[in-house]
């Protein structure tokens, strides 16, 4: 799983990408001084493994990883092709979801491909471009299909025609009322831009005391909750000037979380004297299926789960104690993890 970082060029894409993945690629005043996509790893920030550590007195924290690609800056035509767009396109199509960075800041010495910052008109271009590309992907398809002549596709063709409707109208399909979940597989092969879940972030400047950046913005906080998506508003100025990895309570650490959210994953630990570690996986996984996040032995040899919850461990100030009030749940394989769940596995070596 792993969510690619898009916007207009000169948005805040690389530099946000340098801050959270301590990398140090190209980030230079033109379009398109990112080229192939840079991928990262970078650490989710959970404050319940300090808390665990307070009890455990553990040595070591080791928290869930986020897979973050920062694809090249898209302009008006990417879909055609401008300015490398296809290559850029077909690298949003091999993630799972989406930072949006939009620019909010004023700098002239920075350049804008637009030639003035105006946050509604970069969200609408670049939520045209994929509009466009999802047009062009689900026009061939029914192409496809017109050619078989198969009648017993009649359903599909009219899901896609309405999809296209849909699209025409400037929305984005992630929005689009499909009434059965079969609608949604008739599209699933097509690996569509605008289905992905999309976390919008605006990229300010404090110091800026532009009234019209901040009256965009509440007109782009109506527009997103149209969408059913979540905006974060932070300053990568101000974030650059302070120390890289502090992150607490700042923009950043929001945009963490919620992407995490948004890949629609969540957090088990284990908990022993040497290290806390939190291991991410997909929501309703099993016991089974998380077993083998940690190594396949587990899964091959599974006996059982035994399960604290991280709100009982941390109310009772120990397994002892957890056990002793009945908070311990011996757990088979198709318990499904509950985010927080504190785990130990018992199997056949």
């Amino acid at each position: 799983m792993k969510c690619g970082i898009i916007g207009l060029p000169n948005s805040g894409k690389s530099t946000f990408f340098n801050i959270i993945s301590n990398s140090k690629v190209l980030s230079e005043n033109f379009p398109f001084c990112t080229i192939e996509p840079n991928h990262g790893i970078t650490k989710v920030p959970d404050h319940r493994l300090y808390e665990l550590k307070k009890i455990v007195h553990t040595k070591k924290i080791v928290p869930s990883e986020l897979k973050i690609v920062d694809i090249a800056g898209l302009i008006r035509g990417s879909h055609k092709g401008e300015g490398l767009g296809n290559k850029f396109l077909s690298h949003i199509r091999e993630t799972n979801a989406i930072i949006h960075m939009i620019r909010c800041f004023q700098d002239e010495s920075i350049l804008h491909v637009e030639g003035s910052v105006n946050p509604i008109r970069d969200k609408e271009i670049i939520d045209t471009e994929l509009q466009l590309k999802d047009l062009e992907s689900i026009e061939k398809k029914i192409e496809r299909i017109n050619k078989k002549r198969n009648k017993n596709e009649e359903p599909i063709l009219n899901t896609l025609k309405n999809i296209i409707s849909f699209l025409k109208k400037g929305k984005n399909i992630r929005t689009f009322p499909f009434k059965e979940e079969k609608e949604r597989n008739y599209i699933r092969e097509l690996q569509l831009l605008t289905v992905k879940p999309v976390l919008y972030v605006c990229n300010i400047n404090n110091d800026d005391n532009n009234k019209e950046i901040y009256y965009h913005i509440k007109n782009i906080e109506k527009v997103i909750k149209e969408e059913n998506s979540i905006l974060v508003i932070l300053c990568l100025k101000r974030k650059l000037e302070k120390e890289k990895n502090n992150w607490k309570n700042t923009g950043i650490e929001k945009v963490l979380k919620e992407t995490f959210k948004l890949l629609d994953l969540h957090s088990f630990f284990t908990v022993g004297n040497k290290e806390i570690r939190a291991w991410q996986i997909p929501r309703k996984y099993t016991a089974y299926e998380a077993s083998s996040v940690i190594h396949t032995d587990l899964k091959k040899g599974f006996i059982r789960a035994e399960v604290i919850h991280y709100n009982d461990f941390i109310k009772y100030g120990s397994e002892e104690k957890a056990k002793k009030a009945g908070k311990i749940l011996l757990a088979g394989k198709n318990y499904l993890i509950q985010d927080g769940d504190i785990i130990h596995f018992r199997f056949n070596r």
